[in-house]
This record gives C-alpha cells, structure tokens and sequence, in this order.
C-alpha cells in the first residue's frame, strides 16, 4: 500500500513520536536520547506539530513516518524501521523541494551512515562538519544543503556574441 502524505494535525502528535523514537532508537543505538520518551512527546506536540510545517505518512489510518520543516530546513524526517528503504524517504524529500525550491539545509548525526547516503542520493552536500558541542546529544553532526541543480539557458549566457543571430 502507497501511504498518503497530508498535514499533520494535532491528533497525529503522539503517532509521530512514537514513529520519532522507535525510528532514533533503531537508526542510533549508540547515540543517547538527551530527553526521556515523555518529553519528546511533549515537544513533538508542542514544536513539531504545533509550529512547524509538518508532514505525516499514513498508511491505513497508522502514522509511518512524518516530515517537518521550518523556513529552508528540513527540522525532522522519521521513518518507522520497517519503512525504511521502501520510497517513502523521497517523496518526502521531493515534497521539501516542492516547498522550498530554491534551497534545503538539515543536520544528520555523523554516525547516521544510511541517513548520509540517503541524503547524498537525494541531492545533499555537506556543507559543515562539527565536534556536537552544539547539539544536546553531544554527537558529532554534519550540516547538509541542497540547491536546485542550474538549468541551461536559463539565466545563463548563450554563449553566442553580439550579432551572431
């Protein structure tokens, strides 16, 4: 089954984090949570779903995964584990370009391998690298940004001179 893709509601708060935590537990096992499950449900509620531009997949009435942007950032994108590798991933990234088509930034941890990859399949280029001092999880993370490939000839010299009609 293809799952749709609509706005999040504010219903679909608690579904989106329990897809946030199994999808963090299973991607990272070695990076450990900086909030307990009741306080990353109280934010995926409050922030997430509350003032950010948050997408969810649903399959069924279930919540598989959800997106959430803010200004040209991908703040969020979470699969449950056995969504993964399925396409779901780029309809929600193809989505952020439709919403933001001039550019996209996110933070993946570095350790996060298939995320990386993921990222750099979809167009990504790492753009920073730190040692995780400014994140809560203190795990070292890289900053991805994504721009619209150049289109010839559009805003682009022809090439021909002056006269050459």
């Amino acid at each position: 089954m293809v799952p749709a893709l609509r706005r999040a509601r504010p219903d679909d708060a608690a579904a989106a984090a329990e897809v946030w935590l199994a999808s963090f537990r299973a991607a990272l096992p070695t990076v450990q949570l900086a909030h307990t499950d009741d306080e990353v449900r109280d934010w995926i509620a409050r922030v997430v779903v509350g003032q950010y531009e948050t997408w969810v997949a649903e399959v069924d009435s279930a919540i598989v995964g959800f997106m959430a942007l803010h200004d040209d950032w991908i703040e969020q994108l979470y699969l449950r584990p056995d969504w993964r590798g399925r396409g779901l991933g780029r309809r929600f990234v193809a989505l952020a370009k439709e919403r933001s088509p001039g550019f996209l930034q996110l933070w993946c941890f570095q350790v996060n391998e298939p995320a990386r990859r993921f990222y750099e399949r979809n167009g990504f280029v790492a753009a920073e690298l730190t040692d995780g001092a400014g994140n809560e999880e203190r795990e070292p993370d890289i900053r991805y940004e994504w721009r619209p490939p150049e289109r010839p000839g559009i805003g682009a010299p022809s090439g021909r001179g002056e006269g050459d009609a």
